[in-house]
């Protein structure tokens, strides 16, 4: 299974930024991160432009859909589509958010996975089948929801670093997903970070959460990418990192 490491500071890539980044991208910009909700169906002559910095930036693909804490089986189809975006872009780095967000249909919303020990077994054995279906070790994601798991044998960040270890796969941090959910649920968010594996982090999702950033990068490995959401935001996270 292949995997790269990125550098630097990347871009949260929508589609109405195609066209600027294009003409003219920015000096600090080092690699690109891509949703595939936001490419998927949208043609060729879209895919073909999206191509034009794809082959000159490395590219991460941050993936949403999968449900990988799930109950219904994965769907073939949409690994099928992942694994053709994933060539189509030489993407370099694949993370899925460890969360569920479909049984019969679709629900549209990210859902806490019950943090026991059978849940750990059950997303271990689900990011197996992924990374087979995909030809590549994967990151999962800690992503914000707006509820608690009823069934709970140990905290969230006790259940992440069961699951990454365990599954040998990396851990793709969002700082914005992490505040979300200390501000709603009232717990310490800097406390919840010195609990993850750190050590596993090889991708910091800044976003626009900037408190927790100095926390992170003082406990995760060198040189981490970070990926912002703003392109303003490229030359501050350059001359931090």
């Amino acid at each position: 299974m292949k995997h790269h490491i990125l550098h630097g500071t990347g871009l949260a890539m929508r589609p109405a930024l195609l066209a600027a980044l294009i003409k003219r991208a920015p000096a600090h910009l080092q690699f690109l991160e891509l949703s595939p909700l936001d490419w998927l169906g949208e043609g060729v002559r879209v895919g073909k432009d999206l191509q034009q910095l794809t082959r000159r930036y490395p590219s991460v693909c941050l993936s949403q859909n999968l449900s990988l804490g799930g109950p219904a089986a994965l769907d073939k189809k949409v690994l099928r589509d992942l694994r053709g975006f994933i060539a189509e872009h030489d993407i370099q780095v694949f993370s899925e958010a460890l969360a569920w967000s479909a049984d019969d249909a679709p629900l549209f919303i990210h859902l806490p996975i019950p943090s026991t020990q059978a849940a750990v077994a059950w997303t271990v054995a689900r990011i197996a089948q992924v990374q087979d279906a995909l030809g590549m070790r994967i990151g999962i994601r800690n992503v914000a929801h707006c509820m608690k798991p009823v069934q709970v044998a140990m905290n969230e960040a006790q259940f992440i670093t069961a699951v990454v270890r365990a599954a040998e796969c990396s851990l793709h941090l969002d700082l914005d997903a992490l505040a979300n959910n200390a501000q709603r649920f009232r717990f310490d968010a800097h406390a919840f970070l010195q609990a993850l594996p750190l050590d596993r982090v090889d991708y910091v999702r800044v976003g626009r959460q900037h408190p927790l950033l100095a926390d992170a990068l003082a406990h995760t490995p060198p040189c981490v990418p970070r990926c912002v959401d703003e392109i303003a935001q490229l030359h501050l996270e350059a001359v931090e990192c």
